[in-house]
């Protein structure tokens, strides 16, 4: 490629000499490529069969995240995510990039849809952020624009998380937030993460008091530390303690349940163990609202979860995984959701899943799940007013 020194390109800007098309071109082309260089794409295809064992009209199966009625007895699609990114570069004081998440199929449907769009849609914004740094101290990063939420031990992408299935803790989080993010790195020991946002709810633009009445000043704030055991501490190193809160108002839609005022607490930790493969975690979330909206007379709801995590890696490609989760709440009794769901007010789910990646880039794994409901009533909330659930799912993704 043809090069131009500093005095050409000076008399090129006030116009005393003319660059070539063909050399534009070729400038246009490198810094293209340049910025091209460090963009990354990825994502994954994610499939799935399910069978509601004894149910099969599908009527109000547990309520937790992404267990459509429509799921049930049959093959699934879930979703597609296209990821492109140009991360932050280690070594740029003032780095900037951006990420792009999109996702597509039923999972999508309604997921962080922009407050003046369709939320029946099969197309998703996750994340699409611009990502900062600026030279304070370790380096100071921002993320501005749509960002998942940073409480919880389990995420949206399936792949990520030791089951298919998500918790009832995972269930009643927030999902993502349009804001201003900002974490430090203290060392490698101590981060930390805080940040503003509109709404404490997803929704891209969101505002918590277009549809009911609050100031225009009434934003979400949260705000997240963790703490990982250095090197000295032998088999624990590298295990992790991570607490967070989200305080903030929902988009105010009528007749919610949990429209308004919300706290979310989360407390997480991830414990390495002196066994060769052998993980265990532990999950806690406190959901509360303050039901003053008007249009909504009633008490104040709360929601509890804790959650046990075991994994043991036997081989390279075989990893065995359980999980124990204990709910209780004031919600009422019952409460079947839009998608044909259910949740109870108090519950027990058990989660068995055998993962073996047999073909590169593939992620599969077997599930069973056991869910109960604990209320003691007479009339049960899952499927035909049963106590128990039981459901057996077959998992297969595809990363790229």
């Amino acid at each position: 490629m043809m090069k131009m020194n500093k005095w050409t390109l000076g008399l090129a800007a006030v116009g005393l000499v003319t660059i070539p098309f063909t050399m534009q071109a070729e400038e246009k082309m490198s810094q293209m490529q340049t910025a091209l260089s460090s963009t990354t794409i990825s994502g994954y295809v994610n499939t799935s069969a399910q069978w509601q064992i004894g149910k099969a009209n599908g009527y109000n199966p547990p309520g937790y995240a992404f267990n459509t009625a429509s799921k049930q007895d049959g093959f699934n699609m879930n979703v597609v995510n296209l990821t492109i990114e140009k991360p932050l570069d280690a070594a740029d004081s003032w780095a900037a990039g951006y990420k792009i998440e999109t996702l597509y199929g039923p999972d999508a449907v309604g997921w962080n849809s922009s407050f003046n769009g369709a939320g029946n849609s099969d197309f998703g914004i996750k994340q699409a952020y611009v990502a900062l740094r600026a030279p304070v101290g370790n380096g100071l990063d921002f993320k501005i624009g749509t960002f998942d939420t940073i409480i919880g031990y389990e995420s949206f992408n399936a792949g990520s998380n030791p089951n298919y299935t998500r918790s009832w803790g995972y269930t009643f989080e927030p999902t993502q937030h349009t804001g201003l993010l900002a974490s430090y790195q203290f060392c490698k020991e101590i981060g930390i993460a805080g940040g503003v946002a509109n709404t404490a709810n997803a929704g891209i633009n969101n505002r918590s008091f277009l549809t009911s009445n609050k100031s225009e000043t009434d934003k979400t704030y949260m705000g997240a530390i963790t703490l990982t055991a250095p090197d000295s501490f032998g088999s624990l190193a590298g295990s992790t303690l991570y607490g967070g809160v989200v305080n903030g108002f929902n988009n105010g839609v009528a007749g919610s349940n949990m429209q308004d005022g919300m706290l979310w607490f989360y407390g997480g930790l991830t414990l390495n163990t002196p066994v060769k493969g052998l993980k265990t975690g532990l999950a806690y979330d406190h959901i509360s609202n303050s039901r003053s909206a008007e249009g909504n007379i009633g008490q104040n709801y709360t929601f509890n979860s804790a959650g046990l995590y075991v994994s043991f890696q036997a081989t390279e490609k075989l990893s065995f995984h359980a999980r124990g989760e204990y709910v209780w709440s004031n919600l009422p009794h019952y409460l079947a959701w839009n998608t044909g769901t259910a949740v109870a007010r108090n519950m027990l789910a058990l989660t068995a899943t055998v993962q073996y990646d047999l073909w590169a880039n593939v992620l599969s794994r077997l599930e069973v799940r056991w869910d109960r409901d604990l209320t003691g009533d007479y009339y049960h909330a899952f499927n035909d007013a049963d106590q128990n659930a039981i459901m057996v799912a077959a998992n297969i993704i595809y990363k790229f």
